[in-house]
């Protein structure tokens, strides 16, 4: 018998129960009708649960964050990540993991950017849906957040971001969208924020229109952790359970608003049979390692522990960390010489307690960590020296903190900048400090620490190779350094199986596979947003609407650091022969197709990226945009067909007018590259307008726009921005 069988049988209180959590990780059981609990646990890069009565985090494998996964450009891997991190939450008899993170990194201030995949909304969703069907084959759910428009962490709680439907839709709702349809997701969380003034959790039409309307989720929508404000009009908006619990306290408010008749019971019956299903969906996997009447308090036993397979997950997270690893320069310097005489100076903390994960709810205690040092120093022997070169205060949870006593700043880098004279090249691993990237607080500029900064720049102006080595959870400033470095790779923050993943790039056993997710900026004033960011008054506006990331820099033609999709490798790639074929005019399905082939002597991997440019809209769309990919790998000589298809979807925008997703009829670019800047063939296509009207409306025909004000979401639909929501 399904559980949703249960529904009749349930009192209005026990309903109104199910609809808030029992304490911080625990929904609430029925034991009148055998009801379990479920079991939600924090992710999304590692889980995060605990045991015994001083609630001691349990070890679980510390894979790459959202942001370095994505950087590895492959949905195989990424799915196999999420495999395992399914199978670690079923050892430890979680049911829901709390992840992936979807939300579009609109500026690189963002504090939480290390737990999102990228700029680009398409790529954000390929990861999600990869994340959560590797997830979900393991018997656990997983739960998608936060929806939506969670693109800052100063003010989360209560800031209201106003945006315009159209760029709602084509940027900050497009993965949520994606993994619905694609991977159905067993839960979804909303967002902290306001949109268009209302809460998130209390936005009906995010949440039932749009949500369950438009897109035909049948899932759970869970709130973040205290962003419920008003428990009754979250229940009638379409939020279902309510985290954490309240000790009965909305449950109270529930039952009595529908006896006051000032809530449907139905909506009531909608979310408690929701919440029912997530029970039954979790139930043939609760009674696998922990009973379903296990609360905090209890210890996991040794079986438990040593279900974790916790030897071949670590070589995964080694495996996902090199492919995530992105070489940016290179003056052919690397890769090192492992069995050479060259003299190897590695300076800096981070090589000795790497930053590995961010900081917040998404921190987990690895099972083990292989450090930069003892990696290169394996590798290399007496060839390898070290030195700190700037002083490490609190690093991530596998070791609150370095020795206390450190000599100052300045020795340090004066020992370093010594030792590193002496050497043949020097290896330099810096990067940002926890508290950069870390829930609940943005950064102020994109500078590395200043005693880094300073440190490097006495490294470059050594005649001495300089590699440097980038740990950092999004985009950094590399000034005044950058010209002199031979080098530079970036790591994100790769897990705790950096440090081998790192001596194998390093030295040549493996070719650097990642590529960039983010653009990196020559400056901070040269980023989207930041004019606003982040907000006044309560309020922060989306004024630079679609131009999102490379959409910003292409449309104002702008210079960069790095751009989106960029990366090296150790050896060459061509494009040859670009084709496109209509396989549907009128539904705008075409095939592109081109040859890739390695013109280096080494094997070694590259990203085909296709991109849709439509440049004679009637209304202002990015220059290109990101609609496919493939990642292929080629031993020296080989070559491969490349083909990816592209839908009606791909060339459309979303029309406030029509009120729908529409395609434009005429002619649209093409281009296969190697990042968004680095386009190696272009074509031309003509594709007829699809002016369908069986196409659903986006928007009321009262509420189109009928002069020119900034327009936001409200409750029901678009409001002005800044008037109150209805």
């Amino acid at each position: 018998m399904s559980l949703v069988d249960l529904l009749p049988a349930l009192t209005l209180a026990e309903k109104a129960s199910l609809l808030s959590g029992d304490g911080d990780w625990w929904t609430q059981a029925v034991p009148r009708l055998g009801l379990p609990a479920v079991e939600l646990g924090d992710g999304p890069h590692g889980l995060r649960t605990e045991t015994g009565v001083d609630m001691v985090w349990v070890p679980s494998t510390c894979f790459p964050t959202l942001s370095a996964l994505a950087a590895t450009w492959d949905r195989d891997l990424v799915r196999e990540v999420g495999a395992a991190l399914g199978a670690e939450a079923a050892a430890m008899g979680v049911h829901l993991v709390l992840g992936p993170g979807v939300n579009i990194k609109r500026t690189p201030l963002c504090g939480r950017n290390f737990e999102y995949p990228s700029e680009d909304p398409w790529l954000t969703g390929d990861v999600a849906v990869a994340y959560v069907t590797g997830v979900q084959s393991a018997g656990v759910g997983a739960c998608v957040k936060h929806f939506a428009a969670n693109n800052q962490e100063t003010e989360r709680t209560r800031i209201s971001v106003e945006v315009d439907e159209r760029t709602l839709r084509e940027l900050y709702l497009v993965a949520f969208e994606r993994v619905v349809h694609d991977a159905e997701p067993w839960a979804l969380m909303c967002s902290y924020n306001r949109i268009g003034g209302t809460y998130a959790s209390a936005h009906r039409w995010l949440l039932t229109t749009v949500l369950r309307e438009e897109w035909g989720y049948e899932g759970v929508v869970v709130s973040d952790w205290d962003a419920v404000h008003d428990k009754v009009a979250t229940v009638r908006a379409g939020l279902d359970l309510e985290m954490p619990g309240t000790q009965g306290r909305t449950d109270a408010q529930v039952v009595a608003a529908v006896q006051a008749g000032t809530l449907d019971e139905a909506d009531v019956d909608r979310a408690a049979r929701r919440v029912l299903h997530l029970v039954d969906r979790a139930r043939p996997g609760a009674g696998v390692v922990r009973a379903s009447g296990h609360r905090p308090g209890d210890e996991l036993t040794a079986d438990q522990l040593t279900m974790l397979d916790a030897d071949a997950h670590h070589e995964l997270a080694r495996r996902a960390a090199t492919a995530s690893l992105t070489l940016v320069r290179n003056s052919g310097v690397l890769p090192l010489d492992p069995d050479g005489s060259d003299r190897v100076a590695l300076i800096g903390g981070y090589a000795r307690l790497p930053r590995i994960q961010g900081g917040g709810s998404a921190g987990v205690r690895p099972t083990r960590v292989d450090t930069p040092l003892e990696a290169m120093r394996a590798a290399l022997g007496d060839r390898l020296d070290f030195a700190e070169g700037y002083p490490v205060g609190e690093t991530d949870y596998y070791q609150e903190q370095a020795p206390a006593a450190l000599p100052s700043a300045g020795q340090l880098a004066d020992e370093a900048v010594a030792l590193a004279a002496r050497a043949d090249v020097t290896v330099a691993v810096v990067g940002l400090p926890l508290a950069a990237d870390s829930e609940a607080a943005d950064r102020s500029d994109l500078a590395l620490p200043a005693d880094q900064v300073a440190l490097l720049t006495r490294l470059a102006a050594l005649d001495v190779p300089l590699v440097v080595v980038v740990q950092a959870g999004s985009a950094v400033t590399m000034d005044p350094w950058h010209d002199g470095a031979a080098a530079v790779l970036l790591t994100g923050l790769a897990g705790q199986g950096v440090g081998g993943a790192l001596a194998d790039v390093l030295l040549g056993a493996a070719d650097p596979g990642g590529r960039l997710t983010e653009t990196y900026p020559l400056a901070l004033d040269d980023t989207p947003g930041v004019v606003g960011f982040p907000g006044e008054r309560g309020h922060v506006v989306y004024g630079e609407g679609v131009f999102v990331g490379y959409r910003w820099y292409d449309v104002l033609d702008r210079a960069v650091r790095y751009p989106f999709g960029y990366g090296l490798s150790y050896t060459s790639f061509a494009y040859d022969d670009l084709q496109l074929d209509v396989l549907d005019a009128a539904a705008g399905r075409v095939r592109c197709a081109v040859t890739v082939t390695n013109i280096g002597t080494r094997r070694g991997s590259d990203v085909v990226q296709v991109y849709v440019g439509d440049p004679s809209s009637a209304v202002h769309r990015p220059v290109r945009e990101l609609k496919g990919y493939a990642k292929v790998a080629l031993e020296p000589g080989g070559s491969t067909r490349v083909a990816v298809d592209l839908t009606g979807r791909d060339f459309s925008y979303v029309d406030a007018v029509c009120g729908r997703w529409r395609r434009e009829g005429g002619q649209f670019v093409v281009s296969v590259g190697s990042s968004s800047r680095d386009l190696r063939a272009s074509a031309v296509i003509e594709l007829p307008d699809d002016p369908d009207p069986t196409l659903p409306r986006l928007v009321r025909d009262d509420a189109v726009p009928t002069e020119a004000v900034p327009w936001a979401v409200g409750t029901d639909g678009p409001v002005r921005a800044g008037a109150p929501a209805t």
